[in-house]
């Protein structure tokens, strides 16, 4: 294992202290490693987007993309932020999967009249149950369905636009703003490739039982039976969602995700040419990024990363890990050539809570950090008596 490992002290708070180098846990590997280091070819670049980017799921770090924090219409790609919302409200207990959804004449000519508009087929003044509603707005993309569901959350598409953007700011999403539950096109709704994969990673990771209508290929209200339109589906196994759009504003726009093995991939297209287009680049980047791209899980919670002496402490030493498991996404071949600093204090005084942030961990690879945590003690250490503390003192003083 060549895995370089040095830890040294926060600028701010020392100087001139460099530890021990200390062994690490071998890393499990989300997708087996190649032998040897292989060139990477630049990703295939969309020639008709206008913005798009290739995302590892588990580390959230950007493989590829161009014009990514650009704000653009989402068009429909829109709904996942409407699935969102709906699915946290039903996590909350506020609203529920059996509840009656109203379709409203407004939702009904609203959603199905626009010439980019399209139309899940729910009955005018009656109702259905929330989730064959929501149904119809994931898989047929019923800009109606997302009307009478936004009615029922939050009294009216106005209010619930107003939930998207508050949800949105909590995934981190910074380039978007909301107006509409639908997608269609209006004077300040947009959206930008970034924040979208952000919003997909986050349906996958909070709410992975509504995540799933994106993968149902067909879907009927009535007599009237829909095919998704996510062409992905049925050209590769491993796609399992999400999300279409397309408004003459917009272009052609997708969405994507994709498991193979223990490795995700999102990929967002805006503005494509068509929607065979769109499904070919999309596709295109999703194998490129499998191909090239491996994701590692280098540390695990509540194990020590290393021990430090402490000052004051009933215990001598303290153990410092991560919180969460620190995974980082790099090219096949090239684990070998991480690096990992760790940033501490150079002297560290109990008493020290279990949990407690005493330092940051970071990754970096060509001069470049990738991912970095924080530091956090393992267990608890807590303050010595009164001579102890009065020795250790003494002793501080004199070593500086």
């Amino acid at each position: 294992m060549k895995f370089r490992f040095a830890v040294a002290a926060a600028a701010a708070l020392t100087t001139g202290l460099v530890l021990a180098q200390t062994p690490l846990p071998t890393p499990r590997a989300a997708t087996p490693a190649a032998p040897a280091a292989v060139q990477i070819p630049a990703a295939p670049a969309p020639s008709t987007a206008t913005a798009w980017l290739v995302m590892d799921h588990a580390t959230g770090q950007v493989l590829a993309g161009e014009n990514i924090h650009t704000p653009l219409p989402p068009a429909s790609i829109t709904k996942v932020m409407t699935s969102y919302v709906i699915a946290a409200e039903v996590a909350a207990g506020k609203i529920n999967l059996d509840d009656q959804v109203m379709m409203s004449e407004r939702a009904w000519r609203e959603g199905g009249a626009g010439t980019d508009g399209s139309y899940s087929g729910f009955p005018v003044n009656q109702t259905a149950r929330l989730e064959e509603m929501e149904k119809g707005m994931a898989i047929q993309s019923g800009n109606d369905a997302a009307i009478a569901l936004a009615e029922h959350v939050a009294g009216s598409q106005e209010a619930f636009a107003e939930l998207m953007n508050s949800y949105a700011a909590k995934i981190g999403m910074k380039d978007s703003h909301f107006v509409n539950a639908h997608g269609l096109t209006a004077e300040g709704h947009q959206a930008s490739a970034y924040d979208l994969a952000l919003l997909g990673r986050a349906l996958v990771r909070d709410y992975p039982e509504t995540y799933a209508y994106n993968k149902v290929k067909e879907f009927t209200v009535g007599s009237i039976r829909q095919h998704n339109r996510n062409l992905l589906l049925w050209r590769d196994p491993s796609v399992d969602g999400i999300k279409t759009g397309h408004t003459a504003a917009a272009g052609y726009c997708l969405l994507s995700s994709a498991q193979r093995g223990d490795q995700r991939l999102i990929v967002v297209l805006l503005g494509g040419a068509s929607e065979k287009q769109r499904a070919d680049d999309s596709l295109a980047l999703l194998n490129w990024g499998f191909r090239f791209h491996e994701t590692h899980r280098l540390y695990e919670p509540a194990t020590a990363i290393t021990t430090q002496k402490v000052w004051k402490g009933q215990a001598a030493e303290l153990q410092l890990g991560v919180a969460q498991p620190l995974l980082v996404t790099v090219p096949r071949g090239r684990y070998d050539e991480l690096k990992a600093v760790m940033d501490v204090p150079r002297e560290l005084v109990a008493p020290f809570a279990a949990g407690q942030q005493v330092g940051t961990v970071k990754v970096s690879l060509d001069d470049k950090v990738i991912a970095q945590a924080p530091l956090v003690a393992v267990a608890a250490v807590e303050e010595a008596g009164f001579f102890k503390r009065l020795w250790h003192s003494l002793l501080m003083w004199w070593n500086s």
